[in-house]
């Protein structure tokens, strides 16, 4: 009896997971992609593919991913097993990657032909450096190598991965997209004691974050009463505290941190 239970199992489950992929494939061919899919494959992609191809997908002469130009693979399930599988014979090597999260990729991918390209006013990465270190107090929260806080994520090598839109966007507002690294939570002890700060990993048993002294705490959820990760960044805006030369300058500056300093 357990046998067949385990065997009608393992069928339930192969049906499942075969009409995932066939529905995600036929959603990719009309690319209804859904803001989810866009913002999943966006981490994917800054987190294992900008080394290759940067942070706008013109890394790789003759490829620009972000212009929706690509040397192989006519429709999205195409470019999906590319990803998934490598091309031999090149520098494009398999990955790990399910379907399902090569799929979310390109999504990002075609997000990224259609995005707004930023500021038109060229910026100075001098200057923009002395108003990272100065007048914006940039360092107040974030780390660029040795120096800063830990209290926001490292920007050592942010212009590895972000593009100089998605970074304008993050200056003058926030919270119109609060990645998954940049998280701010929220919790209360049995005791009563609230303790806020940015979000490492959370687990069924615990919550590890960065409180505002920067001290790593590891929170047993069982010693919780509550745990409430916050919809709105923690950055302040500066749209009205740069002006948009100076914003400018600051884009500029970012877009070269691309490792250790």
């Amino acid at each position: 009896m357990l046998v067949r239970l385990m065997q009608l199992f393992r069928t339930i489950l192969l049906t499942l997971l075969v009409a995932a992929t066939a529905t995600a494939m036929a959603r990719a061919q009309g690319h209804g992609y859904t803001p989810l899919d866009i913002e999943n494959g966006g981490q994917l992609y800054q987190g294992n593919c900008t080394a290759c191809h940067g942070p706008d997908g013109d890394g790789v002469p003759g490829t620009n991913l972000g212009a929706g130009t690509f040397r192989r693979g006519t429709d999205d399930g195409e470019i999906a097993r590319i990803i998934v599988g490598g091309i031999p014979g090149t520098a494009m090597p398999p990955s790990s990657f399910s379907d399902g999260q090569a799929l979310t990729i390109v999504a990002y991918l075609r997000s990224l032909a259609t995005a707004p390209r930023g500021t038109a006013i060229p910026g100075d990465a001098a200057r923009g450096r002395s108003i990272v270190e100065g007048k914006g107090q940039c360092l107040g929260c974030h780390a660029i190598g040795g120096l800063g806080s830990r209290t926001g994520p490292s920007l050592t090598d942010i212009g590895t991965v972000r593009r100089a839109t998605d970074l304008q966007r993050s200056l003058l507002d926030p919270s119109a997209q609060v990645r998954s690294d940049n998280q701010t939570v929220r919790v209360v002890t049995r005791q009563g004691e609230t303790i806020a700060g940015r979000l490492l990993n959370q687990d069924s048993f615990s919550v590890q974050l960065i409180d505002a002294k920067e001290r790593l705490r590891l929170l047993e959820r069982s010693t919780l009463r509550e745990v409430v990760i916050l919809k709105e960044s923690s950055m302040p805006s500066y749209k009205d505290r740069l002006t948009p030369q100076e914003q400018a300058d600051v884009v500029s500056f970012l877009t070269t941190l691309r490792g250790r300093r």
